[in-house]
């Protein structure tokens, strides 16, 4: 979910594995010269979500990386099957409440510009949890928790994983 800390999470981790760090929203912004903002407003969801997947095909087949999508590019059943083939997804799942206090003041997410934003985030979160949910690991997001905890955490449900992380000695 947006707000949910994939960016700052993901930045983490891959600095603690010493790996790159790929943002598939950043990937379409700098391949069409545009923000996703303007993409939807130009082109539509449609359009978005086709280049969406085929960005995210395009990093998941290159060097070993953490990835962070944007949260609508699991929904799709095409995405979901790229990052079962070539990683593992892991959900990082806030509570309702923390993802608005991340988000209610940012005027950058296009899909929370309606007349009722709180709303509209919350029949997102009702639609998009039992999706999110097929995700193969799952991590309860605390509000009191640092970056470097969840991080920490997420490291931990990585190496249940050994197919994706190995522990060193």
């Amino acid at each position: 979910m947006m707000g949910s800390g994939k960016t700052a999470i993901g930045r983490a981790l891959s600095q603690r594995l010493h790996v790159p760090f790929l943002d598939s929203d950043a990937e379409i912004e700098t391949a069409a010269n545009a923000s996703i903002a303007e993409i939807f407003a130009r082109d539509g969801e449609p359009f978005f979500r086709r280049r969406e997947s085929e960005v995210i095909a395009r990093l998941l087949t290159g060097d070993p990386c953490i990835l962070s999508t944007g949260g609508g590019a699991f929904l799709a059943k095409r995405n979901r099957k790229l990052i079962k083939k070539h990683g593992v997804a892991v959900w990082l799942n806030a509570p309702l409440a923390l993802l608005w206090d991340r988000v209610r003041h940012k005027d950058s997410r296009p899909l929370l510009r309606t007349a009722n934003p709180h709303a509209t985030l919350s029949d997102i979160f009702a639609d998009r949890t039992p999706i999110y949910a097929k995700a193969k690991l799952h991590l309860a997001v605390s509000q009191r928790a640092s970056i470097e905890e969840t991080t920490a955490s997420v490291l931990e449900l990585l190496l249940t994983r050994p197919d994706i992380l190995e522990r060193l000695p």
